[in-house]
């Protein structure tokens, strides 16, 4: 009898402990990967990302990334609703970042931006306390740089040759003409080299890929060669971009500033190039 009883005691402890795990709340969570943004509607330079969730009671969402992570604390667990993303949210330090709420039927909030103290991740707490699923879109948006340019948010196309002959140059190495964002502007300019005399510009057309390398080209009066450039975004204020080009036969370097408009269309650019005892000055703009 004695036997029986020591066995007896530690599982109704046992069975005590498992019935009081069951009354408490369970924490689950639920990862996906949030999708490209399709739309072209976001202004250049903008890095942006709608989260659109189910969720059903009390959650906790972070992104990281393109990826999101939900802890559900009460009722089901939250699902996706058609989540998109122009690119990844950074992992450094992040200018300009804005959290709003789109969309919500009960309480919706900030509890962290991203830092290097939450590993560069937005964090969001949703209550939802109406009953049964409701739904939530937030927007997390920040300044995008050129190195932005190497996540997910192109144009997934390969540019084709096109019927005026009016062709892209070759590329630097490297170069992907795959997912690229294309910028266009019909205008007139000038290309000067030593304040000597000038070639005559048209039409532009700019292509970047995804890994923030550029490719630039100019229509010349006459039946010449386009005259084109290479090179890397380095950084966006607002609208006007800057990038570190060289000519095609790589000998002349310099800072090209590029203004576009949130139809992408060039607005208007500048560049001064040299190799140390040649120079081209080029300016450019829309008509």
């Amino acid at each position: 009898m004695l036997d029986v009883m020591r066995l007896t005691v530690p599982f109704r402890y046992a069975a005590a402990l498992l019935m009081l795990c069951a009354a408490l709340p369970v924490s689950a969570d639920t990862r996906f990967q949030v999708r490209r943004m399709t739309r072209d509607d976001v202004p250049l330079g903008k890095g942006q990302c709608d989260i659109v969730l189910q969720v059903d009671n009390e959650v906790e969402v972070s992104v990281r990334g393109d990826m999101v992570t939900i802890r559900t604390f009460s009722g089901r667990d939250a699902r996706d609703d058609g989540s998109e993303c122009n690119a990844p949210l950074p992992d450094r330090d992040i200018e300009g970042f804005n959290f709003q709420s789109v969309e919500s039927r009960n309480e919706m909030r900030l509890l962290g931006e991203p830092s290097r103290r939450n590993g560069f991740a937005a964090i969001v707490r949703i209550r939802d306390s109406s009953g049964g699923e409701g739904r939530y879109h937030f927007r997390l948006s920040w300044a995008m740089t050129g190195s932005d340019y190497g996540r997910p948010g192109g144009n997934d196309r390969q540019p084709s040759r096109r019927d005026d002959n009016f062709d892209r140059p070759p590329a630097a190495s490297g170069f992907s003409w795959n997912n690229t964002v294309s910028f266009r502007g019909n205008g007139r300019g000038t290309a000067t080299m030593n304040d000597s005399g000038g070639m005559r510009l048209g039409e532009v057309t700019i292509e970047i890929d995804r890994g923030g390398k550029l490719v630039a080209w100019f229509r010349s009066d006459g039946r010449g060669r386009p005259l084109s450039f290479t090179g890397q975004v380095l950084a966006s204020e607002g609208s006007r971009w800057k990038a570190d080009v060289m000519s095609e036969d790589r000998r002349l370097r310099g800072p090209m500033w590029i203004s576009v408009d949130e139809r992408r269309q060039v607005n208007s650019i500048t560049l001064e190039a040299t190799d140390g005892r040649d120079r081209m000055r080029l300016s450019w703009d829309r008509r």
